[in-house]
């Protein structure tokens, strides 16, 4: 029997105070961090939904965990529980600890990476573009077309387009791909899933050609789960089971851990390799600690081998992926622009569309962001052209290929009545969509410019 309602499945023990704030104290914050949500305190924020990444509620089992944590400096007790979970998930040989993602993409790409050097990928996300161009590569993004229409209904709009990938080896030359990264979910794509067989493929495509294939992995559980529910042949597998052939199509893997293992903080390369590993663990020991802690401590390590394997559990996937997709539906009956499906960590306004009066040159994802904050005091990010345009020769603007927002749901922190007001909130921007207006960059970093730049509003 099935119920309308989605009950959390935990009770809450520990909770933490959310300062409620006024529209004026609202306009005064976010001019004070030049409109860009990244900028504002935490304390002046409702409803954060600025990012799934490390903003997790821990479990009670992982707090236990944390307090056996083994700090020794090498071969502590902690790294090999830790160790043990991911061996089991990925089955890949060589496993370094680090203290979150990005660092794994350095380690990697700058590794593999140099000019001349092509990553693909069904779609970078910004701090993997962010290491690869800065080691002088090229990264490359190659969605497949239904994917890039964010009404268009396709269960996996996450894949990868396997005809364009091997387009691309041959004209750019395999020697010259560093290697293929498949995003699972594809967070930049709207949180879209990627089907096993999607995956299969790929591993065809790179085997010909000789190219590393590897797994950005952090969301491997909800990509799990839309598998399981999705594609033919796998609704009678565990969601465990799903992970681990996922993994063992691949050389080896990324994970921020502070996704899908429901921490705070840290993260693991996985690696098949021999030689390649050892060139890792060498950067990885003069740039991030030891090759059995990486930057963690103990306790970290203690609450990932719990979390890898608490985020498999079936009540708690259920919970998730139809939670998110309650308050996606429910904007949808708004009239709200959206990626569609409801992918599983976040849901994707189309801000263009919703904008459509404001030209992409004036950031209607950057509008949709500031709008959310002023009216309910709810954090976003913008995921379009502030994140990911460039500029031609010219200085002239090349847009994103989307301009969407994302509000990416922490795991296991909010409630039904707050999302419920986030829908409250939806429906008052709604009625008065025609009149906001665009925002202009006044200052920007050379790299990941989303996280600092400053913003004005257009007069």
């Amino acid at each position: 029997m099935e119920f309308k309602t989605i009950i959390e499945p935990f009770k809450i023990k520990v909770v933490e105070s959310i300062n409620v704030t006024t529209l004026k104290e609202r306009q005064k914050f976010l001019q004070e961090a030049a409109y860009n949500p990244f900028q504002l305190s935490s304390s002046q924020v409702m409803i954060d939904f600025l990012t799934d990444s490390g903003t997790s509620a821990m479990s009670d089992k992982q707090w236990s965990g944390m307090m056996s944590g083994d700090e020794s400096y090498a071969g502590s007790n902690s790294w090999m529980q830790m160790k043990n979970a991911i061996y089991n998930l990925t089955g890949h040989e060589f496993i370094y600890p680090i203290h979150q993602g990005r660092a794994g993409e350095r380690i990697l790409y700058s590794y593999l990476g140099k000019k001349g050097k092509i990553f693909i990928s069904n779609t970078h996300f910004d701090t993997t573009r962010a290491n690869i161009e800065f080691s002088g590569a090229e990264a490359i993004d190659i969605p497949i077309e239904e994917g890039k229409i964010p009404e268009f209904y396709h269960p996996f709009k996450g894949n990868i387009d396997v005809k364009k990938l091997e387009e691309l080896i041959l004209e750019k030359g395999a020697s010259n791909i560093a290697c293929v990264i498949l995003t699972v979910t594809n967070n930049s794509g709207g949180g879209q899933p990627v089907s096993m067989e999607n995956a299969k493929a790929v591993k065809t495509i790179c085997k010909k050609y000789k190219i590393f294939y590897f797994l950005d992995c952090c969301r491997v559980a909800e990509n799990a789960y839309f598998i399981k529910h999705r594609e033919a042949g796998y609704e009678n597998k565990t969601y465990l089971e799903i992970a681990q052939e996922m993994f063992s199509l691949t050389d080896g893997s990324i994970m921020s851990a502070k996704k899908d293992a429901l921490v705070n903080m840290g993260g693991f390369l996985t690696l098949t390799n021999s030689d390649l590993a050892e060139a890792c663990k060498n950067l990885l020991i003069i740039t991030e600690g030891f090759s059995t802690y990486g930057g963690l401590s103990g306790r970290d390590m203690e609450a990932i081998a719990i979390g890898l394997k608490e985020v498999f559990e079936p009540d708690y996937l259920n919970y998730r992926i139809k939670s998110s997709a309650f308050l996606g539906e429910r904007l949808k009956k708004l009239g709200v622009p959206l990626m569609w499906p409801i992918g599983g960590h976040a849901v994707y306004i189309d801000a263009k569309k919703m904008y459509s009066h404001i030209p992409v040159s004036e950031y209607p994802g950057q509008a949709l962001v500031c709008e959310l904050y002023l009216t309910g005091g709810i954090r976003s990010v913008e995921i379009g052209s502030v994140m990911f345009g460039k500029y031609d020769e010219g200085g002239n603007l090349i847009p994103a290929a989307m301009e969407l927002v994302r509000l990416a749901i922490p795991r296991r922190v909010y409630t039904q009545s707050h999302i419920e007001y986030v829908i409250e909130v939806f429906e008052k921007l709604m009625e008065n969509k025609g009149s906001v207006k665009g925002y202009k960059i006044i200052e920007e970093p050379q790299f990941l410019r989303h996280f600092t730049a400053k913003l004005i509003p257009v007069v």
